[in-house]
């Protein structure tokens, strides 16, 4: 049975979310904590830039966590928080950066081009669709002669 229980551990272990949060960074309060974490999780690290500084063991990371943590102590709301580190660290920090500003110009764009693909779409296949139907025109002496020989009548 330990052997199992082992085997299922080894085996699923790689699945768990790995967090670099250490234990001395821990709120003793868990509601506390739980907001903390979620806040961690939408700030990028200025150093990994593709982990949250929740997941990420540089040592930027660690100090923004504990500044999450002190401002969430402090009594600041998570907006507040959120501003406070964008305002040390820039808007690159956030993962989902506020669509404001510079930044509406990169939330329209996607849904922009694809409509306009689609308008283009549209357009191409409205004008095919109109298209000249092809004409039939009789065969002359030699293609029906042609023709004759091939099907054998």
């Amino acid at each position: 049975m330990k052997r199992l229980i082992l085997a299922f551990l080894l085996v699923f272990a790689p699945l768990a979310p790995v967090h670099a949060v250490q234990p001395d960074e821990v709120l003793a309060d868990p509601a506390l904590e739980a907001r903390a974490r979620e806040i961690s999780r939408n700030l990028r690290c200025p150093v990994c830039q593709g982990e949250s500084i929740d997941d990420s063991n540089a040592a930027i990371s660690r100090d923004l966590r504990l500044v999450v943590r002190e401002r969430i102590m402090a009594g600041d709301s998570d907006a507040e928080v959120l501003d406070f580190v964008v305002s040390r660290y820039g808007e690159f920090v956030l993962f989902n950066p506020r669509p404001e500003g510079a930044n509406l110009i990169l939330w329209l764009a996607g849904p922009g081009l694809l409509l306009m693909g689609g308008a283009v779409a549209f357009g191409y296949l409205r004008k095919r669709g109109q298209g000249e139907a092809p004409t039939e025109t009789a065969l002359n002496a030699e293609e029906e002669r042609r023709l004759q020989e091939l099907t054998g009548k």
